[in-house]
């Protein structure tokens, strides 16, 4: 079963389309990204998938289920989970205690701000840590983290959640080479079941992680396949750099 297929997803504002008529699929187990030059309609793509923003016409379907008129929230217990492209964290917890409050309130409990009281929600939050390569963090204030750390903190709060439809918004933004490294080393080391699906904007984790990519232009798909089809793509190309060479965009 396709884990995520929209159809005719469309989306204005005043006299810009900056979603018109996108269908997009994105498979069980997948590392799909969602790539295009700035003003493609990317975001507000990834707004009318995650259920922040209504779309104006066409479906969104998760794991075969009609999912166009449900709220965010909604989205999220039927196994859909994002991160954001700047998201907010609580300053004054630990790693631990922030991936905790996200446990329990997947689990349904009553929230509390001192998570420590209840060893199998603090196990689980050090489990997702340790998943995403915090484990020697997990008892520090999140303001003491580094910006690659916090991004790391993010996917498992997502994590926490039991995704199957895993969404992450330019996941490297703002991220050091050596942070970029370790990112494509957590999303690769994602179980198979979890489907991830990602805007970005550096092209070579797009090309290290992908196994499928499509390409938004315009508000329009211009092109969705592998990433050796988008590489070769003069379409794609033009879209992006005009009239210059490939090897200025994806390397000799």
């Amino acid at each position: 079963m396709t884990v995520l297929r929209c159809a005719g997803l469309s989306r204005s504002f005043g006299a810009l389309k900056a979603v018109d008529d996108v269908d997009l699929t994105v498979e069980p187990g997948a590392r799909h990204a969602l790539i295009g030059p700035n003003g493609a309609g990317k975001s507000t793509l990834f707004k009318l998938v995650t259920g922040t923003m209504r779309a104006a016409a066409g479906t969104v379907e998760l794991n075969g289920q009609d999912v166009s008129r449900r709220s965010e929230v909604q989205r999220c217990r039927l196994g859909m989970s994002q991160t954001m492209q700047h998201a907010s964290l609580f300053a004054s917890m630990t790693a631990t205690e922030t991936v905790a409050l996200a446990v329990q309130r997947h689990s349904g409990r009553r929230i509390g701000l001192l998570p420590r009281s209840r060893p199998e929600v603090r196990a689980r939050a050090e489990q997702l840590l340790a998943d995403v390569g915090l484990a020697g963090r997990s008892n520090v204030v999140v303001p003491s983290l580094a910006h690659g750390e916090r991004k790391q903190l993010e996917v498992a709060l997502a994590l926490a959640c039991n995704p199957s439809l895993l969404l992450l918004d330019e996941p490297a933004a703002g991220m050091s080479p050596a942070e970029r490294a370790r990112l494509v080393e957590l999303v690769q080391g994602l179980p198979a079941e979890i489907t991830v699906l990602f805007v970005e904007h550096d092209l070579d984790l797009v090309f290290a992680l992908a196994d499928a990519v499509t390409v938004l232009h315009l508000g329009r798909v211009l092109l969705s396949g592998t990433p050796a089809e988008v590489r070769a793509s003069e379409a794609v190309r033009e879209a992006y750099l005009g009239t210059r060479r490939r090897e200025e965009l994806f390397g000799s």
